[in-house]
């Protein structure tokens, strides 16, 4: 089943999602590699696609698990969560209309 995660980063997380992002990234690439992974990206602090010093409110993923408690593990696991990027992640079934 589809799930969607999402991530809602603290005040201030530019610097520590920068520094976390090639591990989260792969992590990501892992799934796309699996073929799991539907989309993926972070949501922009500001309405550009330059976001410059303003950074990111937060991630959207959608992605392919067995089940919510594995998609809840993989959510928990990932390294914006380690790294304090994140201040909660909400993970919720997804059906995929379109």
């Amino acid at each position: 089943m589809l799930y969607s995660i999402v991530g809602h980063d603290v005040d201030n997380s530019l610097e520590s999602r920068l520094s976390a992002r090639p591990a989260h990234l792969e992590r990501l690439q892992a799934l796309r590699d699996q073929g799991r992974l539907v989309l993926a990206g972070p949501n922009p602090a500001i309405d550009s696609n330059d976001t410059g010093n303003a950074g990111f409110s937060g991630s959207v993923v959608i992605a392919q698990f067995e089940s919510l408690e594995e998609a809840k593990a993989w959510a928990n696991a990932d390294p914006y969560v380690a790294a304090g990027v994140y201040a909660n992640v909400d993970v919720k079934p997804f059906k995929q209309v379109f």
